[in-house]
C-alpha cells in the first residue's frame, strides 16, 4: 500500500479540463446538444470549485471549442474568460488542440500548431509552457500539441523542461498536459488521442529519471489510470461531453446522443496533496448546468477513496471483467484507419468513489499477467484481492500461487464436500507450501439436486449454509489448523444482519475466519431482481452488518447482471455508472469509516468513538436512548420513524 497517503492534508487542488466553451449560450457548431451546453456546464463547475476551498485551479486544456483558424475563436475565449472569472482563486491554463491547433495529425482537416497560432493562444491565455511552486510542490504545465511538431518552439519547450525537472529534481513534482503520452499502453500505435514518437519515449525517459509524483492528461474526455514507472498517470474527464467513441467498452446500447451524452461521466477532480502521497477525488457533476446571473451550483458530494478508507471486510464479487480491454472501430471522425485498444478503467473509479477496497475474483486474473499487472497496481493503492476456483489447484497453478502469493489476501478454494475427507492431506501441503490463507468453501452437496414442484433443480450453489454451523464445528476440530477459514452463503431471504451475527459467534467459538457471500438472489434463475431501491436496502444492510458484527462480507454483484441467468442491479449499471446502492456503501463507508476502528459492544450493535468521545453506533431503535438521535442509513438523514430495523445511533450533543 505504498501509495497511500500518509501525515495531514497540506492543500488541495480543483483540476478542470476540456469545457469546450462557445462563443455564444447554448449554441454549438458541433452537432450534439451536448455541445450546445458546453457553457452552462462549464459555468456550473466553475462555481463548485469555487466552493471548494482549493488552493488554486488547473485547466487541462481545450477551454474553448472553435479552433483557432475560425472567426468565432476569440469570441470564445472571451466567453471563457468570462465564465472563469468567477473563480477566487489562480487559474492555470494549458493548450489544448482546440486552443492552439492539432499536434501533426495529416489525415484531420483542421489545423496544426504553427507559429502564428502559438502566438495567438499567448495573446489570449497567456504563456504555453510554464511552471510554478506551492508549498514545496512543483507544477508543471507543458503545451502538448507542440511535442512532434518540428516547430522552433518545440526545442525551447524540451530544454526548458528538462532544466526545470533537473532544478526541482528534490521536489515533489506534478506534470500536466493535454495530450495523454499514452490511453491503455506505451506500446499503442499513434492515434488522434496520444502523443505520437519519437516525443513519448522522449516524455517517457524524463519520467523514468525523474519520477515525478504524478501526471495527468486530458483529451479523451474519459478517464483511465496507470503507474509509469513510479509516477501515477491519470487521464481526467470532460465537464462537457464524452467521447462517445470509446463507448464500445460497454456491453449495452450506446445511450444519450450515442453516448456523447453519457452526464454521469462528466466532472472534474479534486487533487488533495498531504504530507506524503496524493489522493484524486472524481466529482461527477451529472451534466448540471448554470444559466448565466442565477444562484450557485450545489456543493459537490465528498466521497471517500480507497487510499483512505481503512475498512478492510468489504469485498464485491467481481463478476465481470473489471480491467477489459476492447476494441473501438474507426469512427470516421477522429480516426478511421485503423482500430484502437483500450481498457475500461471505469470499474476502478467507481470502486475508489466508494471507499470499496476488496475484490472477489476468479483465479483466472492471476493467471493472466495483463490483470495479474493491474492487480499489483492496485494493491498499492490499498485493495485486496479474495481469490477463488472450484477444486484443488493443479501443478502449474500452485506454482502460480507460491510465486504471486503476495497478490493475494485469502485464497476461496470450493470443493465437493462429500468428498471432504480426501482432500485433507492436499490443503496441509498447499498451506505449508504457499503461505496462503486458505478459505473453504463448498459446491453442491449430493443430495441439493432434487425434484421440487415437479422441477429438478439443475443449478450451481456454493459456500456453507448456516444449517452446517454444528457440522462445521465437528470438522474444525478435528482438523484444527487445516484452513484459515470458511464462506458462508446466504439467499436474499435471509437477513445479512442476523446471519452475520451468527457467523460471528461461529468464528469467536472456533477460532477461524469466516466470509459472509450475500447473495441478491433466490433458488429460480428465471426470477429478476431488478427493484433497485430494495437491492440497495440489502447492500446497505450487508454493509451494516459487516461493520457491526466485524464479519468480512462479499456482495454479490459489483454490475448489473441484466442478461442470461439470476437477473439482478448491482452497485453500478452496465456503463460502471453508480447505481444508488453505490451511493449508499459510498456514504455508509465516508460517514463510519473517517474516524477511527469500529469495537464490538456486545449483541447486534457496533461502537464508534470519534475523536470528540461522541458515539455512532448500529442496532434497533429500540436502543436509542436519551442524547441520541437515529440517522436513516439510506438517507443519512435523521429519522424519527422507527419502523427501520437498523439504524445508525448517534450521540447528539444537541438533544
Amino acid at each position: 500500500m505504498k501509495r497511500r497517503p500518509t501525515g495531514d492534508l497540506l492543500f488541495q487542488v480543483s483540476l478542470i479540463s476540456d469545457t469546450h466553451v462557445n462563443e455564444a449560450e447554448d449554441f454549438s457548431t458541433s452537432p450534439y446538444p451536448a455541445n450546445a451546453e458546453a457553457n452552462p456546464r462549464a459555468r456550473y463547475i466553475f462555481d463548485q470549485i469555487n466552493q471548494s476551498g482549493s488552493a488554486f485551479c488547473i485547466h487541462l486544456g481545450d477551454m474553448v471549442n472553435p479552433v483557432p483558424e475560425l472567426t468565432s475563436y476569440i469570441p470564445a475565449t472571451e466567453r471563457f474568460h468570462e465564465i472563469s472569472s468567477s473563480l477566487s482563486m489562480p487559474l492555470y491554463l494549458m493548450p489544448g488542440n482546440h486552443d492552439i491547433g492539432d499536434k501533426p495529425v495529416t489525415w484531420m482537416p483542421a489545423g496544426m500548431i504553427n507559429d502564428e497560432q502559438i502566438e495567438l493562444y499567448r495573446n489570449q491565455f497567456g504563456n504555453d509552457y510554464f511552471s510554478f511552486s506551492h508549498e514545496k510542490c512543483h507544477f508543471i504545465i507543458i503545451n502538448s500539441p507542440l511535442i512532434n511538431s518540428g516547430q522552433a518552439a518545440e526545442a525551447e519547450q524540451a530544454s526548458w523542461l528538462e532544466n526545470d525537472l533537473e532544478q526541482h529534481k528534490n521536489q515533489r513534482v506534478f506534470i500536466f498536459s493535454h495530450y495523454p503520452v499514452y490511453v491503455s499502453n506505451r506500446w499503442e500505435p499513434e492515434s488522434y488521442d496520444n502523443i505520437d514518437e519519437p516525443g513519448r519515449s522522449w516524455l517517457l525517459k524524463l519520467i523514468q529519471r525523474y519520477q515525478p509524483e504524478a501526471l495527468f492528461a486530458a483529451h479523451v474526455h474519459n478517464f483511465w489510470y496507470d503507474v509509469i514507472h513510479d509516477t501515477e498517470y491519470y487521464i481526467v474527464p470532460s465537464t462537457c461531453f464524452v467521447r462517445h467513441d470509446y463507448s464500445e467498452m460497454y456491453r449495452i446500447d450506446g445511450g444519450s446522443q450515442q453516448g456523447r451524452n453519457d452526464i454521469a461521466k462528466l466532472g472534474h477532480i479534486t487533487l488533495k496533496i498531504y504530507e506524503t502521497g496524493h489522493v484524486t477525488h472524481y466529482h461527477r457533476s451529472y451534466a448540471g448546468c448554470l444559466a448565466e446571473n442565477t444562484g450557485h451550483a450545489p456543493p459537490v458530494v465528498q466521497r471517500p477513496h480507497v487510499k483512505t478508507t481503512a475498512l478492510t471486510d468489504l469485498y464485491v464479487d467481481m463478476r465481470h471483467a473489471w480491467t477489459e480491454e476492447i476494441t473501438v472501430a474507426p469512427s470516421g471522425a477522429v480516426d478511421e484507419f485503423r482500430r484502437k485498444i483500450a481498457r475500461n478503467d471505469y470499474p476502478i473509479m467507481a470502486l475508489w468513489e466508494m471507499g470499496l477496497r476488496g475484490l472477489r475474483v476468479p483465479i483466472q486474473d492471476l493467471e493472466d499477467p495483463k490483470t495479474r499487472h493491474r492487480m499489483r497496481l492496485m494493491i498499492d493503492l490499498g485493495h485486496h484481492f479474495h481469490v477463488y476456483r472450484y477444486g484443488m489447484p493443479d501443478d502449474p497453478q500452485n506454482a502460480l500461487l507460491s510465486e504471486y502469493g503476495n497478490l493475494i489476501s485469502q485464497l476461496e478454494l470450493v470443493l465437493g464436500w462429500d468428498e471432504i475427507d480426501n482432500y485433507t492431506r492436499t490443503l496441509a501441503d498447499l498451506k505449508r507450501d504457499t503461505g496462503l490463507s486458505i478459505i473453504l468453501s463448498r459446491v453442491n452437496r449430493k443430495d441439493s439436486g432434487k425434484f421440487s414442484g415437479g422441477r429438478f433443480n439443475h443449478l450451481i450453489s456454493h459456500g456453507f449454509s448456516l444449517a452446517e454451523l454444528t457440522e462445521l464445528s465437528d470438522f474444525l476440530k478435528n482438523h484444527k489448523d487445516l484452513v484459515s477459514g470458511l464462506q458462508f452463503s446466504i439467499p436474499r431471504s435471509i437477513s445479512p444482519w442476523n446471519a452475520a451475527a451468527q457467523v460471528a459467534n461461529f468464528s469467536r467459538e472456533n477460532g477461524c475466519r469466516s466470509f459472509l457471500y450475500i447473495k441478491s438472489t433466490e433458488a429460480s434463475p428465471a426470477e429478476r431482481f431488478n427493484d433497485e431501491i430494495s437491492n440497495s436496502l440489502r447492500f446497505g444492510e450487508a454493509v451494516l452488518s459487516a461493520i457491526g458484527h466485524q464479519v468480512p462480507i462479499i456482495l454479490d454483484t459489483f454490475d448489473d447482471a441484466d442478461r442470461g441467468y439470476f437477473t439482478r442491479t448491482g452497485l453500478v449499471d452496465r456503463r460502471f455508472n453508480p447505481r444508488i446502492s453505490s451511493q449508499l456503501i459510498s456514504e455508509l463507508i465516508q460517514r463510519l469509516d473517517k474516524n477511527g476502528p469500529w469495537h464490538p459492544s456486545g449483541g447486534t450493535t457496533a461502537l464508534l468513538t470519534n475523536r470528540k468521545g461522541d458515539t455512532i453506533r448500529i442496532g434497533q431503535a429500540a436502543d436509542c436512548e436519551k442524547g441520541e438521535v437515529l440517522i436513516n442509513p439510506v438517507t443519512g438523514k435523521i429519522d424519527t420513524d422507527d419502523n427501520s430495523e437498523l439504524y445508525l445511533i448517534q450521540k447528539s450533543t444537541g438533544a
